[in-house]
């Protein structure tokens, strides 16, 4: 007598239907050849960064997109992070700061100066503050770095779901 094993049978059903059903609604995967994301990758110079975030930011960009040798398109952004306390000891002693961050980017058509593409990304991250001076200075650093990727993150995902619409 043989079992019935539902992973198997959903695994199986689950990718038989998938690739037609996402094939129908003109589903394309932004990665594979002829995607939305080839159409940005190696072809966008990104700003030089003036400041740590700055070049956080152009850093972890480059690395999604690629370094431009014939740039097709500019992407300009600015970076603007804020610290809050959002813990404080009773002996008023702030222990925790919460690291916002906003991201505001156009990418620019080299050939016609247009902007094609623009927006704005936001998250946040946090830090302890409860150790040293020495230990809380890495600890706001490692979270600008990541929030810093995490916005790198967002404004590469815009990018290449607004970017279908631009020439190949």
């Amino acid at each position: 007598m043989s079992s019935f094993d539902r992973r198997t049978f959903l695994t199986g059903a689950c990718s038989a239907l998938t690739a037609p059903v996402l094939a129908g609604c003109g589903f394309t995967p932004a990665y594979a050849p002829g995607g939305a994301a080839t159409r940005l990758r190696n072809a966008v110079s990104i700003m030089e960064p003036d400041d740590r975030a700055g070049y956080l930011m152009t850093r972890e960009l480059e690395d999604r997109l690629g370094r431009a040798s014939m740039p097709r398109y500019d992407l300009i952004y600015s970076l603007d992070l804020i610290s809050q306390p959002v813990a404080i000891s009773t002996s008023n002693i702030v222990t925790r700061y919460n690291l916002l961050g906003e991201g505001t980017y156009a990418l620019r058509d080299r050939d016609s100066g247009a902007v094609v593409l623009s927006g704005t990304v936001d998250n946040f991250t946090s830090f302890s503050a409860s150790g040293s001076t020495v230990a809380t200075q890495a600890a706001e650093r490692d979270a600008e770095e990541r929030l810093v990727t995490i916005l790198a993150d967002q404004m590469v995902a815009r990018l290449i779901a607004g970017s279908a619409g631009l020439p190949a």
